[in-house]
């Protein structure tokens, strides 16, 4: 199956070499995970995507969404793109949603404006999306703001906003950090069952490879702004073939062999809710 988004050679210098010439897939109804350490680049990496990178960012290479070159596009036209064909989960729903704002203002606003739905039918629309991701009396949720939710609530709120639109590339950056474990765990399936019923292209950012063997296809590991190896998630949790990958996977918490236990974890989860 053709990619829906490629990175070829993506290289971002912010007074010096950040990302280096990174190249990766996203292929539609396939979470890919992108893991590394703080500093290594993945966030870097999620924003290039969406044309959020600062002003005075140097970068080279490319991504393409379908034949749309995204580095150097206009602001005007990333405009039209971002939420309608590219979306994004940031890490803390608390700062991505706007507190004086209701959650149905938010749910709507970009709605009417890229998909031209009439406000009722926007509206309707937002009770769907609250339905979907679990918001309990979705009407009433509507009518209150973020800080009247839990954290938890928020995120779900936070991808219902995300997916409004239908786009084609959902990109998750640390979506489940900031939440407890048995929380973390419903996102997760959650993020895992949107992916196949609308056949998105998920870009699953985290540190955690607990997390990526819990739900993601395939798996790139970053260290130092560079993919040191990417495979499909069951190949590099069971025989993963970069010293750093062994590491990482050795130094996972409460287990004697952090890879056995990361690719037993594999082995069971990332297909089913």
């Amino acid at each position: 199956m053709s990619p829906v988004l490629t990175i070829r050679d993506l290289t971002i210098s912010i007074g010096r070499p950040l990302v280096r010439g990174i190249s990766l897939d996203l292929t539609a109804g396939r979470i890919h995970g992108l893991a590394g350490e703080s500093g290594s680049g993945k966030t870097l990496t999620s924003l290039a995507m969406l044309g959020l990178l600062p002003a005075h960012a140097e970068t080279g290479g490319s991504i393409r969404l379908g034949e749309q070159e995204i580095l150097g596009m206009p602001r005007r036209a990333l405009n039209r793109l971002r939420g309608r064909r590219i979306a994004m989960v940031f890490q803390d729903p608390s700062t991505s949603l706007h507190p004086q704002l209701t959650v149905g203002r938010q749910l709507t606003d970009h709605v009417r404006t890229h998909l031209r739905l009439s406000k009722d039918a926007a509206r309707r629309h937002a009770v769907e999306l609250l339905e979907r991701v679990h918001v309990p009396d979705p009407e009433h949720a509507l009518r209150r703001y973020p800080h009247q939710f839990s954290g938890g609530q928020r995120q779900r709120i936070s991808i219902a906003s995300a997916l409004a639109c239908d786009p084609e590339v959902l990109l998750a950056d640390e979506p489940t950090t900031a939440l407890d474990v048995t929380v973390q765990a419903g996102i997760l399936q959650l993020l895992r069952s949107l992916t196949e019923e609308r056949d998105l292209a998920v870009l699953l950012v985290t540190h955690d490879l607990g997390v990526m063997s819990a739900i993601a296809d395939d798996v790139s590991v970053m260290r130092q702004g560079r993919i040191v190896e990417s495979a499909p998630r069951h190949q590099l949790f069971h025989a993963p073939q970069d010293e750093y990958t062994r590491s990482l996977l050795e130094a996972l918490p409460g287990a004697r062999d952090g890879r056995d236990e990361a690719a037993a974890a594999a082995e069971g989860g990332g297909g089913d809710d």
